[in-house]
């Protein structure tokens, strides 16, 4: 790809989503894409059920068509591609099980696939076609989020904006759009990003929401770029964008930080526990120090987690959990469940997050802002907590790359093995439902005509 300095920054990112070819990928990077597009399914199948989810589906079905080629993955059923994308965006956020990236704090999966899918089963694009426009995606999204800064994140729910971009590329790389028209659906879809962490306070329902408005704005943005619809061509980081409204640090050399070179999406990290990020550091600090020191959750008097700023941002406000959601964002419940079970995981929220137990432990659990780790933050998440015993005992625990990052990740079986989990959880599939559709998902790339996983 030939990315001039000439360009603006946008102009660079659209002409890159547009002409990304599966020649400019490395393997790794494929194989990394299929990793991350198995492990969005199984989230996307653990949101059949909840009822926010089942809300967003009984709105689709009202004003969406009831038939089509597009797959709503969480009750088999077919319709257009900007009601299946929007869909299967809500569900798979809410168990908070979908991929993360550090360095953007972005969720990627659910605003990038849900929209690639839909589109790739509309137009029938092979699987590697899928690949490619996802990785674009991916590439576009985190670079954007990266971007907008930290200072974005305090009040904006980064996958909800930089989300909307995200689904743009990848959505008008599989539509063919040229770097002219890429950069009107970048314009597009940033004028139309949203997302705010008001509605963390009130347990709302607002960031499924998020994920559907980004996912289906970036889808439309590039539909209407493909039919000569235009857009603001700086939409970024032109005087009146999206840094000057959202961000007082935008970094505008992120959107093309070693664009073609560093492949963003291997950063990207799986989740382990079903909990917002920011407490899986100290979740897994914590379970450190109990194992090194053969600790049970009733030995725990008192626990201190260092944290960096976005993580007092985002789980401060959540002192007294009323909803299972809500109880994800609660460090003090998240660490109270890893404790006592060894793991937060789906059951554990759905079925003690509110136990007396669970409750007397969680008011025992403490934020403090760590300078070191605040000031790795967001490139590494550091984990570091301070656990006092009932006996008097004062332990140490410290994690430099929770479960799930790159340095620490998950295998293709715990990959396989969590997406079973998550599909027995809600009852979106059997065990031998999974085993079949997994054998399909491991190789989409050699898929020629992509259609319906499931139905």
């Amino acid at each position: 790809m030939d990315l001039t300095s000439s360009k603006s920054h946008s102009q660079e990112l659209a002409q890159f989503a547009a002409q990304l070819s599966a020649k400019d990928i490395p393997p790794r990077v494929f194989h990394k894409a299929e990793d991350l597009f198995v492990d969005w399914v199984g989230s996307t199948l653990a949101g059949k059920g909840a009822r926010a989810i089942e809300i967003v589906n009984r709105l689709s079905k009202q004003m969406g068509p009831t038939t089509g080629l597009s797959e709503v993955l969480i009750d088999r059923t077919k319709t257009s591609p900007l009601f299946a994308s929007m869909v299967n965006a809500a569900a798979s956020h809410v168990v908070e099980q979908d991929d993360v990236h550090n360095g953007s704090v972005f969720h990627p999966a659910t605003v990038v696939f849900s929209p690639a899918l839909a589109v790739a089963q509309a137009i029938g694009a092979s699987g590697e076609d899928f690949l490619v426009a996802s990785i674009a995606g991916y590439e576009v999204g985190i670079r954007v989020g990266e971007f907008l800064g930290r200072s974005h994140y305090k009040v904006f729910h980064t996958t909800g904006t930089a989300g909307t971009l995200a689904a743009a590329a990848a959505v008008g790389h599989l539509l063919k759009l040229n770097p002219l028209q890429m950069l009107h659906a970048f314009g597009s879809a940033g004028t139309q990003a949203a997302g705010l962490w008001e509605f963390l306070k009130d347990a709302a329902d607002s960031k499924q929401l998020h994920t559907a408005h980004a996912s289906t704005s970036g889808l439309m943005s590039a539909y209407l770029a493909k039919d000569g619809f235009t857009g603001a061509k700086k939409i970024l980081e032109g005087a009146q964008g999206m840094a000057a409204g959202m961000s007082s640090d935008a970094d505008v050399a992120k959107l093309t930080d070693r664009l073609g070179h560093r492949w963003a999406l291997e950063e990207t990290s799986f989740k382990y526990h079903a909990s917002c990020r920011h407490t899986h550091p100290a979740t897994d600090a914590l379970l450190k120090v109990m194992q090194d020191h053969q600790l049970k959750a009733e030995d725990i008097a008192q626990v201190m987690t260092f944290v960096h700023q976005g993580a007092i941002d985002v789980l401060g406000p959540v002192v007294d959990p009323q909803t299972v959601h809500q109880s994800k964002f609660s460090m003090g419940t998240v660490l109270a469940l890893a404790a006592q079970y060894g793991y937060a995981g789906l059951e554990e929220f759905e079925i003690h997050f509110n136990h007396p137990q669970i409750r007397h432990l969680r008011d025992r659990i403490h934020m403090q802002l760590d300078p070191e780790i605040d000031a790795a933050y967001p490139a590494r998440w550091i984990g570091k907590v301070s656990v006092t015993t009932k006996d008097g005992r004062e332990l140490h625990g410290r994690v430099d790359e929770p479960k799930g990052d790159p340095g620490n990740t998950l295998s293709r079986t715990e990959i396989e093995a969590k997406a079973i989990r998550l599909a027995l959880f809600s009852h979106a599939a059997s065990e031998s439902e999974m085993r079949t559709l997994l054998t399909k998902l491991w190789d989409v790339r050699g898929i020629g005509k992509l259609s319906a996983l499931l139905s």
